[in-house]
């Protein structure tokens, strides 16, 4: 099996230099697809304010497909079910601990199916909560209160948990932020520009984070 370790890391690196980011396509039910302008927006923001050089053709990605190696970033989504068979568990898990990220907006319903999916691809390990003294939200923009509230669902408070694989962090599960709907096309939820901005600098982070480790 070296050589797949070997391969997986050659198309992590060659990636990691493209900075091509995608979507997660995931089975289950789950609008995987939802927010379809949030991840474009994102990128175009960073590209114009943190110097990345992100490809601007953002595409998807299925779970257990062979191209989920080419993305050292990748976004996922939704309000609903989330499934990962025996395949997207296998390549799932190996992409994200030969070096790739995956980032999780809870677009309001999605944490008790997320939770249990990440619990089966890796049943040792918690989601534990990021302290607002964190890295990711201290630059470049800073966030002293952590993860920002974007829209408003259950009144709860944002959070940001966090899966660690040998010190790395592989996954970001942002929670009651709902970031995705503030880095949408600014006609579709109608959000105020500095509530769109601090979704964007927040996103903007977490770009920075994963490029940066």
């Amino acid at each position: 099996m070296k050589w797949y370790w070997a391969l997986t890391l050659i198309m992590i690196t060659s990636s990691v230099s493209a900075q091509d980011v995608a979507v997660l396509q995931y089975k289950g039910g789950g609008d995987w697809y939802g927010n379809p302008t949030s991840l474009p927006n994102l990128v175009k923001y960073c590209n114009a304010h943190i110097n990345t050089r992100i490809n601007t053709e953002v595409v998807s990605v299925e779970t257990a497909s062979p191209d989920l190696f080419r993305y050292p970033f990748v976004h996922m989504t939704g309000h609903g079910n989330v499934f990962f068979d025996d395949n997207d568990k296998i390549n799932l898990k190996n992409y994200l601990i030969s070096g790739g990220f995956l980032h999780v907006d809870d677009n309001y319903g999605l944490k008790p199916y997320i939770t249990k999916a990440l619990k089966e691809v890796f049943p040792e390990q918690e989601l534990v909560e990021l302290p607002t003294s964190h890295e990711i939200f201290q630059k470049p923009n800073q966030f002293p209160e952590g993860l920002p509230k974007i829209h408003e669902h259950d009144g709860k408070r944002p959070q940001a948990f966090a899966l660690f694989y040998e010190g790395r962090m592989i996954v970001l599960f942002t929670y009651e932020s709902d970031l995705g709907n503030g880095w949408e096309d600014p006609e579709i939820y109608n959000d105020p520009e500095e509530v769109r901005e601090k979704a964007l600098k927040m996103g903007a982070n977490i770009i920075y984070y994963v490029f940066n480790h």
